[in-house]
């Protein structure tokens, strides 16, 4: 897989926070059983970005942690959108880094554990995953621990 990293946010990340993105995103893929290459855009940025993007493709002018824009659909039939290298584009990204790190310390959590959360989080979302109903929530939190127990990342 390819995961096209954008650090827009400008705040300092330790090596082990930095390096968490592309194991989630692969096993992410692995769990799901997702084979086909991909490409995935993540982006780290400021709560003022986060909140203008929120307002402006979902209504909702507040700042929030993650945002996930899908490029498949999971249509029987669909042409998935694809890259240079012939990669399935699955879609972007965007964590708020200030929010994650405020979270990180409200849940008593490394900020490596949750950034880690959040892209899990989104890399389900882009696999078509949602959480409008409670069964949707809890299966979709279900597969989120399960990554991150895969790769060793413990809730606390």
């Amino acid at each position: 897989m390819t995961l096209l990293m954008d650090d827009r946010a400008g705040e300092a990340l330790l090596p082990e926070e930095q390096e968490v993105f592309l194991p989630v995103c692969e096993q992410a893929l692995q769990e799901e059983g997702f084979s086909l290459q991909t490409e995935v855009s993540l982006s780290l940025v400021t709560a003022e970005e986060i909140r203008q993007v929120n307002r402006r493709f979902r209504r909702i002018d507040r700042v929030t942690d993650v945002l996930s824009f899908p490029q498949l659909s999971f249509t029987p039939g669909e042409e998935e959108e694809k890259n240079e290298r012939g990669e399935i584009i699955l879609g972007d990204i965007l964590i708020c880094v200030a929010r994650a790190r405020s979270q990180a310390e409200e849940y008593g959590h490394s900020l490596r554990r949750e950034l880690a959360f959040l892209t899990a989080h989104s890399m389900l979302h882009l696999l078509g995953y949602d959480h409008q109903t409670k069964a949707q929530e809890q299966e979709m939190f279900a597969k989120q621990e399960q990554i991150l127990q895969s790769l060793g990342i413990p809730r606390r």
